[in-house]
């Protein structure tokens, strides 16, 4: 079998969740969690499953690279600016669970097999990973889409050092996705961090505004039929509503429209590493490593088994 050498950087919630699902994969070999804390739960966890656990950080990636094919950066999104050069130079796809948005962006229910051969695939952001496909199912039911927002509320829990740093990048990233891969005209993304006890599961919210004609009935069975989609490889994701259609009249950044669609999404987590209610960290594992299983089976050689 043709199994992809992998490196995993960034041994905190993220990389370890990664590393319990890579080890499972069929195309992924996970050769190593690295990170640069040594006394880490994270590299304890690779040494104990087997792996290379060096806290030397992407150096130790430049270093090793014969010996790999991909590394997915769970880093932040300034750590990656500042290295991913040295993995494109080095002969390794990235995969960039980042904010840095360096590569094209890859959504993996609306363009997984658009960037395969691409040296370096952004995956967005949790809210992009759950929001841009119900934006692009609205999109597609319809003639135009004049504005889309979203709004992901996650536990303040499941947010740790790289996703409070990066806050920033991941609305412009988010807001960014919903009109690139999304097809709306113009956007906006919000996060929130949720204090509650017990924790919250993360939940989205999207509103589609929706122009005179629309076939309504046609967007909520694009709505449905994207939730399934997305569900085949984050069991989590669900709608928490049914979605709706609302009457306006609504104003957008781009004029007033009639409608808009309302979908309310809730993501719970797989429980790998990472609690339950941290779907928003579960979905991007689980959306990198689908991408990443993508580009090995795209390179497997003719008449090789699969």
């Amino acid at each position: 079998m043709n199994r992809m050498r992998c490196a995993i950087i960034g041994s905190g919630n993220i990389g370890t969740d990664l590393m319990y699902k890579m080890l499972r994969s069929d195309h992924l070999e996970p050769v190593a969690l690295v990170g640069i804390d040594p006394d880490s739960d994270g590299l304890a966890r690779a040494r104990a499953a087997g792996l290379n656990a060096p806290h030397t950080g992407p150096q130790w990636v430049i270093e090793n690279a014969g010996n790999l094919d991909m590394v997915f950066d769970a880093t932040s999104a300034y750590v990656h600016m500042r290295h991913h050069r040295q993995y494109r130079d080095a002969g390794i796809t990235a995969i960039d669970l980042t904010p840095a948005a360096v590569g094209p962006k890859v959504i993996p229910s609306v363009n997984l097999y658009e960037h395969l051969d691409a040296p370096n695939i952004n995956m967005v952001t949790c809210g992009g990973q759950a929001t841009t496909p119900m934006v692009f199912a609205i999109r597609r039911a319809l003639p135009t889409l004049p504005y889309a927002e979203m709004v992901s509320t996650v536990a303040s829990k499941s947010a740790g050092p790289g996703t409070r740093q990066n806050i920033d990048e991941f609305t412009k990233t988010t807001s960014t996705a919903l009109r690139e891969i999304g097809g709306a005209e113009q956007s906006k993304a919000i996060i929130v961090l949720n204090p509650a006890e017990p924790p919250i599961m993360m939940r989205n919210t999207v509103f589609a505004a929706m122009p005179e004609g629309a076939d309504q009935d046609a967007v909520i069975a694009s709505i449905h039929e994207m939730a399934i989609e997305v569900a085949k490889y984050v069991p989590g994701y669900r709608l928490k509503n049914p979605p709706v259609i609302e009457s306006g009249p609504f104003s957008t950044p781009g004029g007033v429209v009639p409608h808009r669609a309302v979908v309310l999404l809730e993501v719970e987590g797989a429980g790998d590493y990472l609690p339950a209610y941290a779907g928003n960290l579960d979905i991007m594992t689980a959306a990198a490593l689908r991408v990443g299983e993508a580009i090995a089976q795209s390179r497997i050689p003719a008449g090789a088994p699969a």
